[in-house]
């Protein structure tokens, strides 16, 4: 037998219509839970007859005449895809569309602040969702002073937020699941705070693990019907990349200071392995495929066993990406002389370096080697040598010799 999950009770507006359809004489019990059962949550017929017999509820007042014309007159208020009530699965059908909302906003065509929008819009999804599940298991989400719920300056009830929900030891969210939610709470404040720019892409391992915890969650916690998949399928891209167009990308994005911040510092506080796991960021390999003739069979995108052949080819490309080439501040010196700077030494790289301030980690350019800690630089840091060496060219090209 499957396992009947919490929350099939009717709530007190609710109550309140069964009295009302059962006052007026045309409805039987098995008529009027007809009304209150959906897919999220069943009720037992009991229930009927016990609101009519006063053995339960009896505190509840009935519904008015217009109150019960109003809910039969838009019955089945229901999401057409889902079946879910838009009334009685409110939080539900909003995280819903939260993440809807939030990966379709960072897919549109001419949207410049992708990760902004995502990041805010998805973290109301999940509250939302959270909110869902604690609902139906009967836990009381709200803020409580002195034993009273408190109260907002407009006289609502003051609900948990996302990060509330997350310490509750009940909610079952993997570790993974939730440092990788904690850490976007923290880049949305930054967000709130401060302005940024783009960081789309330097978030987007994060982001993209957050939309499948998502779709996991939901999943799992109310029913494989309410995914995601169907309404997302994969995204079409316009372009290609090759190698130079990826080192343009990379060099072009730089994340703000503040949050590349508090990305270390969150970053600094977890393992390798939690660093590795899917559910905090999740990466993945496109590689195009390439074939002598067409299938009806042949999809745009193939999932490969991690142990397999494949993914053992696909891996070493992919650590050679990851395993950047290191200079030493000798080889840079070299390197500029060989594209024609040859009175750029060493004295003027360590100005240069210190007066950017290069060996700061969070910048990227560099870092200290695996040989008595000797500093290392990456080939973003020759690109803006480079730059530097092109826009003060009268200094270190060797004057012509007269002859």
């Amino acid at each position: 037998m499957p396992e009947r999950k919490r929350g099939h009770r009717l709530e007190r507006w609710e109550v309140a219509l069964v009295k009302a359809m059962l006052a007026t004489k045309k409805y039987n019990d098995q008529d009027v839970l007809a009304y209150f059962t959906r897919p999220t949550r069943s009720i037992n017929h009991r229930a009927i007859s016990e609101i009519r017999s006063e053995t339960k509820q009896k505190a509840v007042k009935a519904a008015t005449a217009e109150q019960l014309n109003e809910f039969l007159s838009c019955w089945p208020d229901v999401d057409g895809e889902t079946g879910l009530s838009l009334r009685g699965d409110e939080l539900l059908v909003k995280s819903r569309e939260a993440m809807i909302a939030a990966v379709h906003n960072f897919n549109a065509a001419g949207i410049h602040f992708r990760a902004e929008i995502f990041i805010t819009t998805a973290m109301i999804g999940w509250t939302y969702l959270c909110h869902a599940w604690f609902k139906r298991e009967g836990i009381d989400f709200r803020y409580k002073e002195n034993g009273a719920v408190k109260l907002l300056k407009s006289g609502a009830e003051a609900y948990w937020e996302l990060g509330k929900c997350l310490r509750n030891d009940k909610i079952p969210v993997s570790k993974a699941v939730r440092q990788n939610l904690e850490l976007l709470l923290e880049i949305r404040h930054e967000i709130e705070h401060r302005s940024t720019n783009r960081i789309d892409d330097a978030l987007g391992p994060l982001m993209q693990a957050c939309c499948i915890n998502f779709n996991d969650a939901i999943r799992s916690w109310f029913g494989v019907q309410f995914g995601l998949e169907r309404r997302l399928p994969i995204a079409l891209q316009f372009v290609t990349f090759d190698a130079a167009q990826a080192t343009g990308l990379k060099s072009a994005s730089t994340l703000p200071a503040t949050i590349a911040s508090t990305m270390d510092a969150f970053h600094e506080s977890m393992t390798d392995d939690e660093l590795k796991d899917p559910a905090f960021t999740y990466r993945v390999a496109f590689v195009p495929k390439v074939g002598s003739k067409a299938s009806k069979s042949d999809t745009a995108i193939e999932f490969i066993k991690p142990d397999s052949e494949e993914a053992k080819a696909i891996n070493a490309v992919l650590l050679k990406e990851v395993d950047k080439a290191r200079y030493t501040a000798t080889q840079v010196v070299e390197a500029m002389h060989a594209e024609g700077y040859p009175r750029f030494n060493q004295s003027q790289h360590t100005a240069l370096w210190k007066e950017l301030g290069a060996k700061d980690p969070a910048k990227g350019f560099g870092k200290a080697g695996d040989y008595q800690n000797t500093w290392v630089w990456f080939e973003s840091w020759i690109a803006r040598v480079r730059a530097h060496c092109q826009e003060n060219a009268a200094k270190y090209i060797a004057a012509p010799t007269v002859s």
